[in-house]
């Protein structure tokens, strides 16, 4: 709680808050009217997978995290970018490079597949940025949103999370190709739940 140890007292991080913290920040979240969240799993064996199966095809291949960064950055606005007059997408800073080129070409990739398949056309700004949670609130946010879908996955606990449906717009599981090639979506209608990802710790497939 001291300003030196650079934890809660500059920004609320669910991994480093106090219980009593934790559960206030919760409180104010499940409170703020309009507040929505939208996500995008992906499974790491998959990932690991996929991985595998291009160094097969082009042995001079190497992975980078980025790369599966963007692409889910494209999936995540892919329905998103075509309903208001303008946007301002603020993305939490990873290292010392500058990535809002490449984000923002990631976003306008992402509505332009979406022109194409539906044929409604947007020409909104898009206004990207990288920021910091000291500096954003909306990355606290974000943050213990996606630690309470994280719990979930990675520890079958489902209190947090449930506890915040109320404000989670969509969470799409890209990886959960059972019944549909591009994944499963849980909404209101059909919740995310410890039983309904009780098939991946039966296959041992664990991580977002």
């Amino acid at each position: 709680m001291q300003p030196q140890a650079r934890k809660t007292a500059l920004a609320f991080h669910a991994k480093d808050d106090l219980p009593e913290v934790r559960r206030e920040v919760f409180a104010l979240l499940r409170n703020i009217e309009g507040l929505r969240y939208f996500a995008v799993v992906a499974d790491k064996w998959q990932v690991l997978e996929y991985v595998r199966q291009r160094n097969l095809r082009d042995p001079d291949y190497r992975y980078h995290s980025n790369e599966l960064y963007d692409f889910l950055a494209r999936r995540l606005f892919r329905n998103l970018l075509h309903k208001d007059h303008e946007y301002e997408i603020i993305f939490a800073k990873r290292g010392t490079s500058d990535r809002t080129s490449a984000l923002r070409a990631a976003l306008e990739m992402a509505r332009e597949r979406f022109t194409q398949k539906w044929g409604i056309v947007s020409s909104a700004p898009i206004h990207v940025s990288a920021s910091t949670p000291v500096k954003q609130v909306g990355l606290q946010a974000a943050d213990y949103f996606t630690w309470a879908l994280q719990r979930l996955y990675e520890r079958g606990e489902e209190r947090y999370l449930g506890y915040l449906w109320p404000s989670i717009h969509l969470v799409l599981d890209i990886d959960d190709k059972r019944k549909k090639d591009y994944g499963v979506y849980y909404t209101r209608k059909n919740p995310l739940t410890a039983a309904a990802l009780e098939w991946r710790r039966q296959n041992k497939t664990p991580g977002i």
